[in-house]
């Protein structure tokens, strides 16, 4: 769903003296594009808003009514939020005036084993001290119970816990993963999570925590480090190293190069593969699964399973760390990993839950526990249950939806008390319509203090540098305190927005309710330690939706199961990588692989045995394995080259298809035919507006058309479907031509992207939401890694070199004169662009460059920048001046790596 919620815009120092308590999460988080970015002031009054990523067509229907409201008045037009009116004055002026005292934790003068400095735990004292200067000198109870519990600190036994959001279980995971690395010598660790913000978010605090940390590592060890590129780029040569894997990281990191990996779930699976099959796999000792309740996720949960599953198969010894918010059945999946059970429902800020039905806001009860008793549809319905608040009608014609109006109301009214809002809407244009409608009740710029407004400027001046430019929409409402992220997943998930209220817009994705697992996701987000003394959550439903909110509200969480099945085709890529890697080659022996698989424990053998038999005999179909008279299998050149670029087996033959054509007769003299071949082969669910098609169509080039008639594509077809004959796919056929169609169209906003072309330009231009447009932006990169992958494994080294050359500019988002000037950091494509034109064409320029001259350069590549009127510069500059000094530095150090190969090669 889509979210609203105030954003914090701190200095390092700030972010450092405001950390918490036992393994709490860092209090910001920068993602990809300015959708992940922060609100200014930590003072600041503001809102937050984010989205389910709903299906466009089902956003843009859900969304009319919130989307006409926008219309009634211009931007600028102040609106005002209703009136809250308390019915129960037993419950004090105010839950804002209240401030319950309660310890944050149990002092260590009361149990000695609750600091981190106690011997129980051997860690080194500079690590306990970088733990207490980012604020964590003791820790949870709970957390010692979970540490001390069998094997847990020798490494001896794996671990699955549960803890609830906000009571610090990361920490746990943090601690046994530093202490296999640093008590083995020159062993490495996995931590795995789900998006690509959480790896961004997580690697940022792991590298302050290790910090002053070395590596075990032999003298020879080390030295062979040092001579690693990426190596000669850190300062800090003998620390431990983190390194982030992820789709689109500009620095093509290898198994080598990390003692710390922090990857998605795509990138670890790939790292495994290739270590198992290289033999590397044996330095590995400590692989965490984060939010392991996603093993059941439809789409992606698989990997979990694949990856745990392949660890649990080998012959090493491997701790697995598994921790999840919401895993009901933790020691059936215990059992499967063959670990120790733990789970507590201690949350260190109290939770308190309402709902809010036709205006009237109700009591539920605190951390998931009722007050007395479920409240009942007729309850409700007859008013034979007090409310506690009422929300009074809006005078606004754009505030008649009694849900929308308390989603507004309860934001401003947070926000004026100095807190924090987070806002879950369930599509990406009610995300955007409630972020705009909450901007226009909060204070306006005049209204706000010079300093918080500054701030708020400055963050908006940043979001127009990025190489996607900013948001319209972001455009208006950050200025108000208000900004939106269009992805629910990573929200909910974990990305570290501590707010005090957590709203919901109605409890849906898209048309459809989410499910209890993702609802407790969602409201677990309120409330963190230090920030205010209780969380509190508001579930806004209209009268018609009540029953199913009411069953939701107090449904269980269902038990989790593997999702590895034959007609999702992922037994079939289990399968096919089990074998590609050689963990397994027979029939007994894929059965014995299978028996340490998530599917043995919650489906009988009868079924596993059919997934078996039915999935090896659809990869051998597809010509991915072959097997011998022994009855062993192996991997074909194709399987290998499918695994390898970490594709699914239906993907990669139709992929495998494509490019074979594409090397009899591969279109050089244009961009069109290489950016077709890294446009991803998912659809992202979008609906071509075929009148767009046309027009591009129109506009191609000699080159550009060749491609169309090399794809199959037919201009004749196109004009039809301009005017409104819809597009055939009856036949397998007339399917695969669709995808080619789709496909090509997404070629065509990968086109733009890599010639500078703002994100929310493209998505306009394209009538796309701009999130398929960021999506497709992100997801590339890591897509045309694999290709440059597969291409390798089938033995076309040539186009493997035309795809690598290219794949920069994709890494860039820029046309090929910037690339060496896009490594360095802050210089997006924007920015790179003015540097160029201003003479600055080289690293080896911007390095002998005096960082007060990078500094008008800088000011000339931002400039809508805003400004008070008659406020002075200075201390804007100040901070260009920063962000000059780490750009030349940066700039030194790759032009040294630069002149040293160049002296190596002569």
């Amino acid at each position: 769903m889509e979210s609203m919620r105030g954003i914090l815009h701190k200095t390092s120092l700030q972010e450092a003296q405001e950390r918490q308590l036992a393994g709490q999460k860092r209090t910001w988080s920068t993602s990809n594009g300015d959708e992940d970015r922060k609100d200014s002031s930590s003072g600041s009054r503001s809102a937050f808003t984010a989205t389910t990523a709903a299906p466009a067509s089902a956003s843009s229907q859900s969304s009319v009514r919130f989307q006409n409201a926008l219309h009634f008045l211009p931007p600028s037009t102040k609106l005002s939020a209703s009136k809250i009116v308390t019915f129960n004055a037993s419950e004090g002026p105010s839950e804002y005036t209240q401030r319950r005292v309660f310890a944050a934790t149990p002092s260590s003068t009361i149990d000695p084993e609750l600091d981190l400095a106690h011997p129980v735990y051997n860690l080194p004292p500079q690590l306990v001290n970088n733990f207490a200067s980012l604020g964590i000198k003791q820790i949870y109870p709970w957390q010692k119970n979970c540490l001390k519990g069998p094997g847990l600190l020798t490494g001896a036994k794996n671990l699955v816990y549960c803890a609830p959001t906000g009571g610090g279980k990361s920490l746990v995971a943090d601690l046994l993963m530093l202490k296999r690395i640093m008590e083995e010598p020159e062993t490495k660790a996995l931590l795995i999570l789900p998006y690509v913000a959480l790896v961004q978010e997580k690697v940022r605090w792991l590298r302050t925590v290790v910090q002053g940390l070395t590596a075990n590592l032999d003298p020879e060890a080390l030295e062979k480090q040092k001579a690693n590129s990426i190596w000669r780029l850190r300062p800090d040569h003998d620390s431990i190293k983190v390194i982030g894997f992820f789709g689109g990281g500009k620095i093509r990191s290898t198994w080598q190069d990390f003692d710390i990996g922090i990857c998605t779930l795509e990138k670890a699976n790939m790292l495994i593969n290739t270590a198992i099959e290289d033999s590397s796999i044996s330095q590995l000792r400590a692989v965490v699964l984060d939010e392991l309740h996603m093993i059941d996720d439809d789409h992606r949960g698989y990997l979990l399973e694949l990856i745990a599953t392949k660890l649990l198969s080998l012959e090493q010894p491997i701790q697995i760390i598994g921790m999840s918010a919401t895993l009901p059945n933790a020691n059936l999946v215990a059992k499967w990993l063959n670990a120790h059970s733990y789970e507590t429902r201690y949350r260190p800020i109290p939770i308190e839950e309402h709902l809010v039905c036709e205006g009237k806001i109700y009591h539920i009860g605190t951390n998931g526990a009722t007050a007395q008793r479920q409240l009942k549809v007729e309850e409700i319905s007859k008013a034979q249950i007090d409310a506690t608040r009422q929300i009074e009608e809006s005078s606004h014609k754009e505030f008649r939806d009694p849900v929308l109006n308390a989603v507004v109301t309860l934001a401003h009214e947070t926000a004026l008390m100095g807190y924090g809002a987070l806002v879950f809407a369930g599509s990406r244009g009610i995300c955007e319509s409630d972020a705009r409608l909450i901007s226009r009740v909060m204070p306006q710029p005049h209204e706000v203090d010079s300093k918080t407004m500054d701030k708020r400027m400055d963050l908006l001046s940043e979001l127009r540098s990025l190489s996607t430019g900013a948001d319209p929409v972001l455009e208006e409402t950050v200025l108000s305190g208000v900004a939106f992220h269009r992805g629910l997943n990573d929200l909910a998930a974990g990305i570290n927005l501590p707010a005090r209220r957590v709203i919901l817009h109605n409890a849906r994705m898209g048309r459809e309710f989410v499910g209890p697992s993702m609802l407790r996701q969602m409201r677990g987000r309120a409330g963190r330690q230090g920030k205010s003394p209780v969380g509190e959550t508001y579930l806004c439903c209209r009268q018609d939706d009540l029953e199913q909110v009411l069953d939701l509200m107090y449904a269980d969480i269902p038990e989790i199961a593997s999702c590895l099945n034959t007609e999702n085709k992922r037994v079939q890529r289990a399968i096919l990588e089990v074998i590609s890697v050689r963990l397994a080659n027979s029939h007994e022996s894929l059965l014995e692989y299978f028996s340490n698989s998530l599917i043995s424990y919650t489906h009988d053998r009868e079924f596993v045995e059919k997934c078996l038999t039915s999935g090896l005999e659809e990869i051998h179909d597809l010509g991915l394995i072959v097997n011998d008279s022994y009855s062993s299998f192996a991997a074909t050149q194709l399987g290998k080259a499918i695994v390898a670029s970490s594709v699914d087996p239906y993907d990669g033959v139709f992929i495998h298809a494509e490019l074979t054509k594409t090397l009899k007769a591969f279109v050089m003299d244009g961009e069109m035919h290489i950016l077709y071949v890294f446009t991803p082969v998912q659809d992202f669910g979008i609906i071509v507006n075929w009148q767009v098609f046309r027009n591009e169509m129109d506009a191609l080039d000699e080159s550009g058309l060749r491609v169309l008639g090399f794809l199959g594509i037919k201009p004749t077809a196109v004009l039809k479907l301009a005017q409104g004959v819809p597009l055939k796919e009856n036949t397998p056929e007339e399917r695969e031509l669709a995808r080619v169609y789709r496909r090509f169209y997404l070629a065509l906003q990968l086109r733009d992207l890599c010639n500078e072309m703002p994100i929310h330009v493209v998505a306009r231009k394209y009538d796309s939401p701009r999130g398929s447009v960021q999506t497709l932006a992100q997801t590339c990169q890591g897509f045309a890694a694999g290709m440059i992958k597969f291409c390798e494994h089938m033995g076309w080294g040539i186009m493997a070199a035309a795809l690598e050359h290219f794949s920069d500019r994709l890494m860039a988002g820029a046309r090929t004169d910037l690339l060496e000037l896009a490594k360095i950091p802050f210089i997006k494509s924007r920015t790179a662009r003015v540097f160029w034109e201003n003479g600055y064409r080289t690293v080896g320029a911007i390095a002998n460059a005096d960082p007060k001259e990078l500094v008008l350069i800088l000011m000339h590549a931002q400039p809508n920048k805003l400004r008070l009127k008659g406020k002075i510069d200075e201390k804007y500059e100040e901070k260009l001046l920063v962000k000059a000094n780490v750009i030349s530095a940066s700039a030194n150090r790759l032009w040294q790596v630069q002149l040293q190969a160049e002296m190596a090669e002569e």
